[in-house]
């Protein structure tokens, strides 16, 4: 994932600015994906870093403004990497095949990928009223996403008739970013899940 696991080494003293604000960055989301917002804490945070904790607020004012960040960082990889994957297929993928593509790429980015996306999933339903208002509109461009390929499927007869393009989503969606809170590697392989959760979402929404 692109969060550290372990303590940074390296003297601190010879970092730069750039460089030490985007480790920070990157132990937030560590910690926010294990810890949850309630328990993310300054101090285990610059732990990992390797520096003191009042050097946090050399590059974030507070505590919410770090945490608001790795959540926008968090949506911009779920809409860079899905879009990238949808954008990687043939030109003669279909809308559906356009859907389970970003099931795959979903679930890619969140369990494997970034730990800021699945710090962004697990965490959003605890953010301040303040932070979820900033991260609406990221959220509705993931949305648009799914919802654009959804609406070609449905008007190429690819979908149920009468399927609720609204709910699809929705149900999509919040049963991918679930994945976070039970995926287990030891107990099957990243590419099995993919294929588990595409099978379920062509066989759900699919017109067979």
């Amino acid at each position: 994932m692109d969060a550290p696991n372990k303590r940074h080494g390296g003297d601190t003293a010879v970092r730069d600015g750039a460089s030490t604000r985007q480790l920070i960055l990157d132990a937030a989301a560590e910690v926010m994906y294990r810890e949850g917002y309630g328990g993310t804490k300054l101090s285990d945070i610059a732990e990992i870093v390797g520096i003191k904790t009042p050097a946090i607020y050399r590059h974030f004012a507070s505590r919410e403004d770090l945490v608001d960040e790795v959540m926008t960082v968090g949506h911009r990889r779920f809409i860079e990497h899905v879009t990238a994957v949808i954008e990687a297929l043939p030109a003669t993928a279909t809308p559906l095949d356009r859907i389970l593509a970003a099931v795959g790429g979903h679930l890619e980015v969140a369990l494997t990928i970034s730990h800021y996306a699945a710090a962004s999933t697990r965490n959003m339903s605890q953010m301040p009223d303040a932070i979820r208002e900033r991260q609406q509109e990221l959220r509705r461009e993931y949305g648009a996403i799914w919802r654009r390929h959804l609406a070609e499927a449905a008007e190429a007869g690819q979908l149920h008739p009468g399927l609720n393009l609204y709910a699809a989503q929705g149900l999509i969606i919040g049963a991918l970013s679930w994945s976070n809170e039970w995926w287990d590697p030891e107990r099957g392989a990243l590419q099995s899940l993919i294929r588990n959760a595409q099978a379920l979402v062509l066989h759900g929404i699919g017109r067979q």
